[in-house]
This record gives structure tokens, C-alpha cells and sequence, in this order.
């Protein structure tokens, strides 16, 4: 039996380029697409087919071709910058994401994982969130959630498997810290290696279900055979939440370092607390393997060698 093919947008960003490193290992062969506006191009992995094209474009057909699964990473997916242009916001993340399906529809691909976000529950009052209580508040989650309805219309009108995939906070190595916003996890790390005051916004008691890449990429090989994720949607998350304050003093007491962070006003848009009920994938065999202070191990080892190591040389 030949290789399978899968296609990655996003190839050159955070989940887009652990997941072909994954892949790649797992015997696959690999086509990467990104336009590199949000990616970057060194975080592609060796033995990537990497095509420098942007989501939108109407050839993107052509770089489908003889691709099996489609994995759809690619979005503008800082809330915050959504927020502050809600054009471009539809441009990339719906416009972009249905030139995806129909080039994917047009290529004879098999199936296409795409990527929704727990941001659709920004307005959930039920927690841990199951999957159908969907409340999107922010322009982001709004671009979500018409790429969902999108989704439902193409495997009405056409032979595409859909898979849709919450993802909750996920975090570990490429994690992108060059957003104007970061992440908490890579932002606390780097602020306290450099021995700066790292930034907090609002009280830190924001509660996040975190979720480690690699248990994330788990469930994403699951669904290229499982036929049992095909039209279904899945919480991935670890099934724990944690504040933005207790995630400062982990890495603190891992690194054994103090420094007092700075508050800032409170981000707009974002939810109080968000927990993935997990139960769907679960039901499937799956579970988080990698706990927090595991994950923050391995994320704190990854920035040290990767990028301290490289600014010191």
C-alpha cells in the first residue's frame, strides 16, 4: 500500500509545523502550504514540499493535487488583532478557508481536518464546554463559526469528509512568540530568561485550558483513517483549566526566578475561563498524555536551546 499524502496549511507556523514533523516521522509524504505573512520559513521541516502560496489565491487547486487529506491550519488568529480589523479577518479566515475546501473539492482530496478554535464558546456559561454550545463573542470566533457553517455546506454538496477540530490553548516548542500579543506560556518564558517584568493583562485570574502539541498531533493522525471522526466535531483540550497567574508561578519555580509582573488592562473579547469537555475524543480512545509541568519542561528546554543558544552564539 502506497504512502499517503497529506497537505498542511500553515506548514511554517506553531501546530502547522509540529504536525509535519509528525508526519514526516510517521512515514507520510508532506505538502506544506503558507504565504509566510504569520509562519516562519525555518520552521519547516526537512523533507517538506513546501509551496510559498497564500490561501486565497484560486490556483491552489493545482498544489492539491494527489493529496489525500488536507490538514487547514492557516487563519489570522490573534484575537486581538481580529479585533482591530474584522475586514481582513473574514478575508483570511472565511474567504481563505472556503478557497481551501472548494480547492480541495476541485483536487479530488479525500478529506480536510480544518481548524475551528474554543473561541466559539466565548459566551458559554456551561463548563467544562461541550461541543454544541457554540456562543462566539469576537470577530475571530465570528470567522470561525462561518467557516464551520461553510464546512456543513460542502459536505452537503460534495464528496469532502469534514473533520472539525476546537482547539483549546495549545503551547510547547515553535510556539509563536513574535505575535503582537503572544501566547502566556512563551511570553512568560522569554520575558523571565531575559530577566524582564512579563505582562499580565487584567488580574490573572483568567482561567485557560491548556493543551500540549503533542497530544493535539495525536488526535490529528487518528483522524486520517478513523472514519469515526469524519463529519464530527472534537474538543481538543487537556480537560483541566489553570490561571494566567498559576501558569506565571510554574514557570517562575521552574526557571527559579522572581520578578514581579507588570498588569495591564484587561484584553477585550476574550472569555473569563474557557474548559474543553473532551468526552467526544475520548470516546474515540484518545486522551491527553503530557501534563502541564511536563509541557513547560519541554517548552522552557525548546526556547533555551532554539533561541537563547542561537542569540548567544
Amino acid at each position: 500500500m502506497s504512502r499517503k499524502t497529506i497537505g498542511v496549511t500553515g506548514v511554517a507556523g506553531f501546530i502547522g509545523s509540529n504536525l509535519a514533523d509528525r508526519l514526516l516521522a510517521e512515514g507520510y509524504r508532506v505538502v506544506g502550504i503558507d504565504n509566510l505573512a504569520y509562519g516562519v520559513r525555518e520552521q519547516i521541516p526537512d523533507g517538506v514540499e513546501f509551496r510559498q502560496v497564500d490561501i486565497r489565491d484560486r490556483g491552489l487547486a493545482h498544489h492539491f493535487e494527489g493529496v489525500d487529506v488536507v490538514f487547514h491550519l492557516a487563519a489570522k488568529n490573534c484575537i486581538a488583532d481580529c479585533q482591530i480589523d474584522p475586514v481582513e479577518t473574514s478575508d483570511i479566515n472565511v474567504t481563505g478557508t472556503v478557497n481551501v475546501f472548494e480547492a480541495a473539492r476541485k483536487a479530488g482530496v479525500e478529506k480536510v481536518v480544518y481548524a475551528e478554535s474554543s473561541a466559539l464558546y466565548e459566551g458559554a456559561q456551561k463548563l467544562p464546554t461541550p461541543e454544541d454550545d457554540v456562543r462566539p463573542q469576537s470577530f475571530y470566533a465570528v470567522s470561525k463559526l462561518a467557516g464551520m457553517a461553510f464546512a456543513e455546506a460542502f459536505q452537503r454538496f460534495s464528496t469532502l469528509r469534514m473533520t472539525a477540530l476546537r482547539y483549546f490553548c495549545v503551547y510547547g516548542p515553535r510556539q509563536d512568540y513574535r505575535r503582537s500579543i503572544p501566547p502566556v506560556m512563551s511570553a512568560f518564558i522569554i520575558k523571565l530568561l531575559r530577566g524582564e517584568r512579563p505582562i499580565i493583562y487584567g488580574s490573572g485570574e483568567k482561567r485557560r485550558d491548556f493543551i500540549y502539541v503533542d497530544d493535539v498531533n495525536d488526535f490529528h493522525l487518528q483522524c486520517i483513517d478513523d472514519a469515526r471522526t469524519d463529519g464530527r466535531v472534537f474538543n481538543l483540550g487537556g480537560g483541566v483549566s489553570y490561571s494566567v497567574n498559576h501558569i506565571y508561578d510554574e514557570i517562575a519555580q521552574q526557571l527559579g526566578v522572581r520578578v514581579e509582573p507588570e498588569h495591564r488592562a484587561d484584553l477585550p473579547g476574550e472569555a473569563q475561563e474557557n474548559l474543553a469537555d473532551i468526552t467526544a475524543a475520548q470516546g474515540l480512545g484518545w486522551r491527553p498524555r503530557v501534563g502541564l509541568t511536563e509541557g513547560l519542561e519541554r517548552s522552557i528546554a525548546y526556547i533555551r536551546q532554539e533561541l537563547f543558544s542561537r542569540t548567544e552564539a
